[in-house]
């Protein structure tokens, strides 16, 4: 048997920036939804500033739609002891599963990202909102125009956005005291490895042999390639290696010890 080809599809060719330019332009309302890993980036609250430097009139965090993304697989695994589930927020691993496993996409688990689960919640409170979500991943792109497009998302790369700043010379307030209009700190710790077992509460609801956490295409592979046979009810997975915190769109040389360190302190501050 061949290896397996881990070559993601390519991204949907586009201009973001350009984009993002003509939104700035109508007077409709636009709401940032800002991913959980934007610590290893951005300085907080400074980012909220620059946003709205830029044009934003909403910075919206999506660890508040982590929360909801975590309670329907709660209630999805307590309902169904006996079946196996694999979680779905990473849409690398779920172009993965379907592609190169499209026997385990049965049990790719029935409920909405994080990115989703937010828009749904700024589309209830703000309806005629343009939504814009930045974040690690360039799949995301794939997520929102290939199985959502009715959501009409917007997807930006923390590079991208950056890129964006700088053409515009924003700045913003290192000294603001603007917070996130819509928050959660409780899923904070979801772009880490583990981060969705550990908030959801799966790791104490679960043995040790009934779920796992898993990262990097080589154990995504391994672990793959024997789910069905293993005693595992729920697969915690993402594909890039330590988490979202490892994204593509991510500029930085920082280590990962860094990049988990930004996220925990972010997390252990609490609701702002």
């Amino acid at each position: 048997m061949k290896p397996t080809n881990w070559k993601l599809l390519k991204v949907l060719p586009m201009d973001p920036a350009n984009e993002l330019s003509c939104l700035l332009k109508e007077e409709q309302m636009l709401v940032a939804m800002l991913a959980p890993s934007f610590p290893v980036e951005f300085e907080y609250p400074t980012i909220i500033s620059q946003l709205k430097e830029l044009g934003f009139d909403k910075v919206v965090e999506v660890a508040l739609g982590a929360a909801e993304t975590n309670r329907q697989l709660l209630k999805l695994v307590k309902a169904n002891p006996k079946k196996k589930f694999i979680t779905a927020p990473c849409p690398s691993l779920v172009r993965v599963v379907r592609s190169k496993y499209p026997h385990l996409a049965k049990y790719l688990a029935s409920v909405e990202s994080p990115m989703i689960q937010t828009a749904r919640i700024v589309k209830k409170k703000f309806p005629e909102a343009k939504l814009v979500f930045i974040g690690p991943c360039p799949v995301k792109r794939l997520e929102a125009n290939e199985d959502y497009p009715e959501r009409e998302i917007l997807v930006l790369t923390y590079k991208e956005i950056k890129k964006i700043f700088q053409e515009r010379n924003v700045k913003g307030d290192p000294q603001a005291t603007l917070g996130f209009d819509l928050s959660s700190s409780a899923t904070r710790l979801y772009p880490i490895s583990g981060g969705l077992a550990q908030s959801c509460g799966i790791n104490r609801l679960l043995t040790d042999e009934e779920y796992d956490v898993v990262s990097g295409p080589e154990l995504c592979q391994k672990v793959l390639t024997s789910f069905e046979k293993s005693r595992l009810k729920v697969l915690d997975i993402l594909f890039c290696k330590e988490g979202c915190i490892m994204g593509k769109g991510i500029d930085n040389d920082l280590s990962v010890k860094e990049r988990r360190e930004r996220v925990i302190t972010h997390w252990s501050k609490g609701e702002f």
